[in-house]
């Protein structure tokens, strides 16, 4: 029999848990020659891969063709001697890409791409938050204050150049413009918004963008846009992306947004610029450890939004993934190209 092992069991957090229809599905489309099992041991995740690897997983993957994970450990993969496809329910791809990973010709999709749609939506609130002062407004609730004068004041965020308490007309640069970067500037445009975005491979010009360039155009992306929304994937070479030189050529009054990874980000030269009110603010749902220490600067700041890593969180996720699973399986029993597929060499 051929072998279909899944291991996306988290009853701690039972949104990440792979629910019971969906394993079904997911059997419904498996040839009769195929086994599949869901492992039931509890996991711990954060961000890309699982923590602790139990025994009974090593076993358990031994004569396994497929697996299923949130990401995989080396000690898994080395164990699964007959893998030939792995799947991450993770959309990044840097804790699973050991040499040994890179080096195999095991096939290795993410879920990129699933996530999209909540991210955007994410990024679309953080551009809002600032551009309507709803942090100014927040801050005063705190304090039972009614700061009408202060918002409808020249020195307001409802009234600062730019938005001007408005997101129709403002510039929004967006640095990765792969399936949550292009989510988000659809939203952007429908917005009345200008966006512009970099991409590694430039390609055709999506009708909601104004320009779309490659890496070189970055600078003068950072120098003409309100908002600078990170949607780019974690790699050596966005890696460290955002420092004091790129926050100081940003606009006086930009707003950041980082939907990706905390690692694109200096975040002692970002706390600077935030210290300074060189920038306007910035909304951060990744950092670069997780969780946010209690003591780090990023909490105290009043001009920072921080979201604990769930802006891919949505209800609907279960109902993506397992479609994307399902159109896989069936590519992979038909010998056809699979979608997602990582590219180990880039890392994404």
């Amino acid at each position: 029999m051929r072998r279909f092992v899944i291991w996306m069991f988290a009853p701690e957090t039972p949104h990440w848990s792979m629910p019971s229809w969906s394993f079904e599905r997911i059997r419904e489309v498996l040839d009769p020659e195929w086994e599949i099992e869901s492992i039931r041991i509890a996991l711990e995740a954060s961000g890309d891969g699982v923590r602790v690897t139990p025994p009974e997983l090593l076993e358990t993957v031994a004569d396994a063709e497929v697996y299923c994970g949130w990401g995989i450990r080396r000690d898994v993969f080395l164990a699964a001697r007959r893998l030939r496809w792995f799947h991450s329910g993770a959309a990044g791809a840097r804790n699973s890409l050991f040499r040994e990973m890179r080096e195999s010709d095991v096939i290795f999709t993410n879920s990129a791409g699933m996530y999209a749609d909540s991210l955007a939506d994410h990024g679309l609130a953080g551009i809002l938050y600032f551009a309507r002062g709803l942090d100014v407004a927040v801050r005063a609730q705190r304090r039972r204050e009614w700061v009408q004068t202060a918002l409808n004041s020249p020195r307001s965020p409802l009234h600062a150049l730019p938005p001007a308490g408005e997101v129709a007309g403002a510039s929004l640069g967006i640095i990765g413009y792969g399936g949550i970067g292009s989510a988000l500037g659809r939203r952007a445009h429908a917005l009345g918004m200008r966006v512009q975005a970099i991409r590694r491979k430039v390609g055709a010009r999506p009708p909601e963008l104004d320009r779309l360039e490659g890496p070189d155009f970055l600078p003068t992306l950072l120098e003409t846009s309100d908002y600078v929304a990170l949607t780019a994937p974690e790699t050596p070479d966005t890696r460290g992306l955002l420092g004091t030189a790129e926050f100081a050529r940003m606009r006086p009054g930009a707003v950041l947004i980082n939907l990706s990874r905390g690692t694109l980000v200096d975040e002692p030269a970002l706390v600077r610029a935030l210290e300074a009110r060189r920038l306007r603010g910035a909304m951060l749902d990744v950092f670069e450890k997780e969780p946010l220490r209690a003591g780090h600067p990023l909490w105290g700041l009043e001009n920072v939004l921080v979201t604990p890593h769930v802006g891919g969180t949505s209800a609907r996720f279960w109902e993506r993934e397992t479609d994307l699973i399902v159109r896989n399986i069936a590519r992979y029993q038909a010998g056809q190209p699979l979608e997602n597929r990582v590219d180990k060499a880039r890392g994404y």
